[in-house]
């Protein structure tokens, strides 16, 4: 697996700093929505963040990167500055324009004037965006940046938006407008989940053949989810796909600041955004964690297919038997029984072809699509092999079944009514479609639908009903005055038209 190689180079935009000035702000800024972190804690972002934008016309790639010089917290001080700083040396040795991105209100401090004197030995374009300039009064101010020793500066406010354009206008100056070619299709995207400190970085950068993210024994060091494009060898070709390396899903109760339960969030929408999920475990002869098993609900509940990957397993090899360990897993998420397991070591990078073998397996059937005679012929040998148990007044029914979806594979099934089939025999059912068409890798969802007693006539599909006229009520006819009153008036008057008859 390789970055893409592309007849349209598209140039890069890297934004670059100290800690704590807004460059995330202002590469969120830029793309139109949240995809960076932004947290007033130093040393948030660590990977690079990229990301595709465009601007009149002109499209880059825009990078978000560490701060240089992070001080996060009093261990692994170093260790976090030389790793950030490696990151940001190969954002800054690829990108066509760097943006260095300074704070106003602080004005020209040591670590800023650092960064400026590495930027300057680079060949590529430097502007500087002075940061936090919410109003014109601080444009003054903003001259004092001039002793950087850069041309092309510019005042800016990424909460106000404040010369936002003005700045993208000086970043596109010297880029051509491409036509670029219109993608036949979305890039495949695998996202690769799991708690912390259980190798999800190393598992990237091994497919990658690169150290492309922070790899730590921290737990807790990646942090925003990193879309990484590569390259995916499926059937012969190449495909277009993208790498999701997202942050450890921890417990709601060790969730600790704010820039955790953002991370957390992120990852839940990485799920949600891929085709495929690589859910790795820790290989252990103890099997999965409470947490695993939480995350391996939320995998299922999603409906993605996924490929369950037990990583470390250089530690235990030798020790316990794959037979062994397998079995352990398999005892702990038996919900994830339909997803392949692979065992491999991401730092030795062992049984990595071996996991890809298993995710083309997996992205084969999820082309599956079975005709709606068959899936109807194996339900009927399912029923007629077991009869449903009687729940309710009368048997269960299937009158009629069809795939209406492959991701995931979902049966509709009309039924006499769904309260009449027990679950034990919906389990059945599922694992008689599963045995029949296999899925490996995805879960099914089986729909039971009571089917309508009164079917619509095909002469009145699609017309207007028509309304028919309220039948008035006849009018009774008036009722005759009771003339049993003597002192009533109407009883006189009665009486005297009478008397004038007889006249």
């Amino acid at each position: 697996m390789k970055a893409p190689d592309s007849e349209f180079r598209i140039p890069t935009v890297a934004i670059v700093g100290r800690p704590n000035v807004g460059k995330s702000s202002l590469f969120n800024a830029i793309i139109g929505r949240r995809i960076s972190i932004v947290h007033e804690m130093s040393g948030v972002t660590r990977d690079r963040v990229m990301a595709p934008a465009s601007w009149k016309g002109c499209h880059f790639q825009l990078i978000d990167t560490g701060g240089l010089g992070t001080l996060i917290d009093d261990r692994n001080v170093d260790v976090w500055d030389q790793r950030i700083a490696e990151q940001v040396e190969a954002a800054i040795e690829g990108a066509d324009v760097l943006v260095l991105v300074c704070n106003v209100q602080e004005g020209v401090v040591a670590l800023d004037t650092e960064v400026a004197a590495r930027l300057r030995a680079c060949a590529s374009r430097v502007i500087l965006a002075v940061n936090k300039s919410d109003n014109p009064k601080f444009d003054e101010q903003a001259v004092e940046f001039s002793a950087l020793g850069f041309d092309e500066m510019i005042p800016v406010s990424t909460m106000h938006r404040r010369n936002i354009g003005t700045l993208l206008d000086q970043v596109i100056a010297d880029f051509k407008t491409l036509d670029l070619p219109q993608q036949e299709q979305e890039p495949f995207r695998i996202a690769v989940v799991g708690r912390p400190n259980v190798g999800k970085s190393s598992l990237v950068n091994a497919l990658l053949g690169e150290d492309r993210v922070i790899v730590s024994d921290v737990a807790g060091t990646t942090r925003d989810s990193v879309d990484i494009d590569f390259e995916l060898e499926y059937k012969g070709e190449k495909l277009p796909s993208m790498l999701i390396d997202t942050a450890g899903l921890r417990k709601k109760a060790k969730v600790r600041n704010a820039v955790e339960m953002f991370s957390v969030v992120r990852a839940r929408e990485a799920i949600e955004r891929a085709r495929l999920i690589l859910f790795l475990v820790e290989a252990s002869p103890d099997g999965t964690t409470a947490q695993d098993r939480r995350i391996a609900r939320m995998v299922e509940e999603s409906g993605k297919a996924c490929v369950l990957v037990a990583n470390k397993f250089d530690i235990q090899k030798g020790e316990n038997s794959k037979a062994d360990l397998l079995r352990e897993i398999r005892g702990s998420m038996p919900g994830m029984s339909y997803a392949p397991a692979v065992f491999v070591s991401a730092m030795e990078r062992l049984n990595i072809d071996e996991m890809l073998d298993s995710m083309a397996q997996v992205m084969e059937q999820m082309e599956v699509r079975i005709p709606t005679s068959m899936v109807n012929r194996v339900l009927a040998d399912a029923m007629e092999k077991v009869s449903p148990p009687v729940v309710g007044t009368s048997p269960f029914k299937i009158y009629y079944s069809s795939m209406i979806k492959s991701e995931p594979p979902h049966f509709l099934l009309f039924v006499n009514n769904p309260k009449y089939c027990a679950a034990n025999y919906l389990a059945y059912l599922k694992n008689s479609l599963r045995a029949a068409f296999d899925f490996t890798g995805l879960p099914l969802i089986v729909e039971l639908r009571a089917r309508p007693k009164k079917v619509a006539s095909f002469h009145t599909v699609g017309r207007s009903p028509v309304k028919k006229k309220k039948a008035t009520a006849k009018r009774k006819p008036a009722a005759k005055p009771k003339l049993d009153n003597p002192k009533s008036n109407k009883f006189r008057k009665a009486k005297l038209s009478a008397k004038k008859r007889k006249r």
